[in-house]
């Protein structure tokens, strides 16, 4: 760029062309801050300061404008859709300084550039989109060329509204029809900038039997149109969509614009789709649009160009209407607007224009394609073959269900007909969308809410390839990613029915229907002293939903454990997320009731145990006293003399027992130290309860998760594994117990149970020879000689 620039005679425009270049870069280049930069940025980003006297450089406040674009890196992460702005996006940002250099010309220069530069771009976006002999209106604003369009209709059916004004429209008011299907706070946008009150808008219902559910009703548009007429209203202007805002449906123009012809009405079309009039096939319903009054069209999404204004089209044989309308205007500076598109469409050229929109529309095209072969994915726009807009939903049939409740219901039917699995897949769908939006960002797809259908992803390359770089890589990895989270969508939306009737088998648990949460369900622990039904704050039911939430999450499993809802005035539940895998639903239940309920007994029993020492300091206090009472009796009162008690004490001691009293924590009672001091061990005291724990006892493989549904044969190998266990343990205690067998078998350890013979003869010899080591010490052996001899005798009996 530095050859070419050098070459241009005018110093302030190379300078200007040389500037911009170097400020793009500096700014678009953030890993280069260091440490000193990142001290001006915390001193100089939010804090405004005073304005400095001598001024700073170019390099210091570009650095500014840096840091306040980026922020603080380590705070909150920079947005995952960052504009990718080539050379052509400096281009177009050229035109805007541009444009400020070139306003400061003499007014005839001006006026010859500014109408050069106005009727190039005209020509030029009249011919790409094959919009024969229009005119061209360029605005920041989508919204604004089509408000301006009604107000140059307004005037040309009301012949006096320039001199008797609202009145006119008052005696005959104007009627402006658009879609179902439009862009919400549209026709409240036209009312505020016309001044024309909201019964002036016409809302014409999408197709209900036949068709596209969002393409306008034609047939019922004229009844429409007839019904005004005949109450002495004016049918002014008709909005139609080559491309709905939500899908990307077309409407049928073709007879529409025949219906315009003969009511007299206004036609203009606006949306994505009308980006392919500038490719070699076109629809016939979006081909249709050339012949329409006026169009809005949007190329800087189109093709990636940042800050170019929109362009409306329009066909009117009269300048005086259209500069009334403010469709046109005497300034050179609104002229200029069209600067920054003229220098970028030169800049792309035909072939470049070309390019950019066929691939954005072989983008949709192949993901289209790709997920016609992918299970439990259905598209919305089948019927629209040349539609750059790919909208698709996540779907399952439940086995037993009725197999329309996941497919898309009829427009009329009632909200009690909704099924739960319609709000299940609606929050799965959610969640699949946020999760490709993270794992591919170069796709640009968005998550909507559509009244018929529900949640639906959508894919609209054509407002966001060339912003975002989007390549055929990405829409395969976008198809790779959908098949990767279908076995968790399915997964989940089998286990909720399941989760759900366990949750409401289970004593202590309450299952919450949240339709907006996309796991398996979510479910609220009722501990003894739980309000059932009041929803305010809950601090016992949080401490512990907190509690399990810990226990739950230190488990280690595959699923997610979150507490909610944020909301303090509702109560605390636990909602279970994802699962990716073959959950066992019934053991997951109990875990959590089991959990609950220990740590609110433990709780419990931390509350009370402060209670309970109290009352054992207590009543140990008034024991201490009753035993000084009686040791008074015991050793009377001249003991107690300090002198007199020591002399007494030296001639006749007192033999006093040692008394004592401990405080046993976990029976709350005290208990008598004689034991202690006689026997010198202590007491075991009393036998603390059981932890709680499930009926359900799961012995899981090596490796195994917890909440995993065990395999098939897994229970016949466990009974096997503990039968053969039990056998060795059976057989050690036989080969080293001998000594304890046998004396757990004689008549002394079990009286009244009969001894067989071999026991009895046994048992004499034992007792022979027990007398003759009482007789002759010398003959006394070791406790070993005693067992090989008690087995000797065995043997020969």
């Amino acid at each position: 760029m530095d050859a070419p620039l050098e070459k241009i005679a005018d110093p302030t425009l190379a300078e200007m062309g040389k500037n911009l270049k170097e400020a793009m870069k500096m700014l678009e280049d953030s890993q280069r801050r260091t440490e000193e930069e990142n001290g001006k940025k915390l001193l100089s980003g939010d804090i405004p300061g005073p304005l400095q006297g001598s001024g700073q450089d170019m390099v210091s406040i570009l650095q500014l404008v840096q840091n306040l674009m980026h922020g603080d890196e380590d705070e909150e992460p920079q947005s995952t859709r960052i504009q990718n702005i080539g050379e052509q996006g400096h281009i177009a940002l050229l035109g805007h300084s541009l444009g400020a250099y070139i306003s400061t010309l003499d007014k005839e220069k001006l006026r010859k550039l500014t109408t050069r530069i106005l009727s190039d771009t005209t020509l030029w976006l009249c011919r790409i989109f094959r919009y024969e002999n229009g005119c061209a209106y360029f605005h920041e604003e989508e919204r604004e060329g089509l408000a301006k369009i009604c107000r140059l209709a307004i005037h040309s059916r009301y012949e006096d509204f320039v001199v008797d004004g609202f009145n006119v429209l008052y005696n005959k008011t104007p009627v402006i029809y658009l879609s179902a299907a439009a862009r919400p706070g549209l026709g409240q946008y036209l009312c505020n900038q016309l001044g024309l009150p909201f019964p002036c808008l016409c809302r014409v219902p999408c197709n209900t039997m036949f068709g596209s559910q969002h393409q306008m009703d034609v047939a019922f548009l004229e009844k429409l149109i007839k019904d005004d007429i005949e109450r002495g209203r004016l049918p002014l202007l008709l909005v139609a969509n080559a491309g709905t805002a939500a899908v990307g449906h077309t409407d049928k123009i073709g007879r529409l614009k025949e219906l315009c012809e003969q009511y007299g009405i206004w036609l203009h079309v606006k949306g994505v789709n009308l980006a392919t009039l500038a490719l070699g096939y076109v629809s016939s319903s979006v081909l249709a649009a050339t012949k329409c009054d006026s169009m809005t069209l949007t190329p800087g999404p189109w093709l990636g160009l940042p800050a170019v204004p929109a362009v409306t089209l329009y066909k009117h044989d009269d300048p005086a209407l259209t500069l009334v309308a403010g469709l046109t205007s005497n300034k050179p500076t609104d002229k200029l607007r069209a600067l920054p598109l003229w220098l970028s469409l030169q800049y792309l050229g035909l072939d470049g224009i070309v390019e950019r929109i066929k691939h954005a529309c072989q983008l949709s095209q192949r993901l289209q394609e790709s997920l016609k072969k992918v299970n439990h994915v259905k598209i919305l726009v089948e019927d629209e073959l040349s539609s750059p807009v790919v909208v698709f939903r996540f779907f399952q049939e439940l086995p037993g269900s009725d197999p329309g409740l996941n497919a898309i219901p009829a427009p009329n039917t009632a909200p009690s007909a909704v099924s739960q699995e319609r709000h299940s897949c609606d929050a799965l769908n959610r969640w699949l969308g946020e999760q490709l939006k993270q794992l591919v960002p170069a796709s640009g797809l968005t998550v909507m809410d559509l009244e018929v259908e529900g949640t639906c992803v959508r894919f609209s390359p054509l407002t966001t390839a060339a912003v975002l770089g989007t390549r055929g890589e990405d829409v395969d990895q976008l198809v790779a990613c959908i098949q990767s989270q279908l076995p968790v969508l399915t997964c989940t939306l089998q286990l909720r029915e399941e989760f759900k009737q366990e949750v409401m088998g289970t004593a202590g648990l309450l299952y919450v229907d949240d339709p907006n949460w996309p796991g398996i369900g979510v479910v609220r622990y009722e501990h003894a002293n739980d309000d059932k039904s009041s929803l305010k704050s809950d601090p016992e039911g949080e401490k512990i939903h907190a509690g399990l939430l810990k226990k739950l999450n230190e488990l280690e499993s595959d699923l997610t454990f979150k507490m909610g809802p944020e909301y303090k005035s509702m109560k605390s539940c636990i909602y279970i997320g994802m699962a990716s895998d073959d959950i066992d639903v019934s053991e997951l239940v109990e875990t959590i009731a089991v959990t609950a309920r220990e740590i609110e007994e433990n709780s419990r029993l931390l509350e009370n145990m402060t209670e309970v020492v109290r009352k054992g300091i207590q009543e140990a206090q008034v024991q201490l006293q009753k035993a000084n009472e009686e040791r008074l009796l015991e050793e009377g009162v001249l003991r107690q003399i300090p002198v007199v008690g020591s002399v007494l004490n030296w001639f006749s001691p007192v033999q006093a027992s040692q008394k004592g009293r401990t405080f046993n924590l976990t029976a709350g009672s005290l208990e008598s130290t004689e034991h202690t001091y006689v026997y010198k061990v202590q007491g075991s005291g009393v036998t603390p309860p059981q932890t709680p724990s499930g009926a359900r006892t799961k012995q899981r493989l090596p490796g195994q998760k917890p909440f995993k549904r065990s395999l098939r044969g897994s229970d016949a190998v466990s009974e096997t594994s503990s039968v053969s266990h039990i056998e060795d343990l059976e057989k050690i205690e036989h080969l080293s117990g001998g000594q304890d067998a046998s004396e757990a078998n004689s008549p002394e350890r079990h009286p009244g149970v009969p001894t067989p013979p071999e026991a009895e003869q046994t048992g004499a010899l034992q007792d022979r020879a027990q007398r003759l080591e009482d007789d002759c010490p010398q003959m006394r052996k070791p406790r070993s000689t005693d067992l090989r001899f008690t087995q000797h005798v065995n043997s020969h009996l």
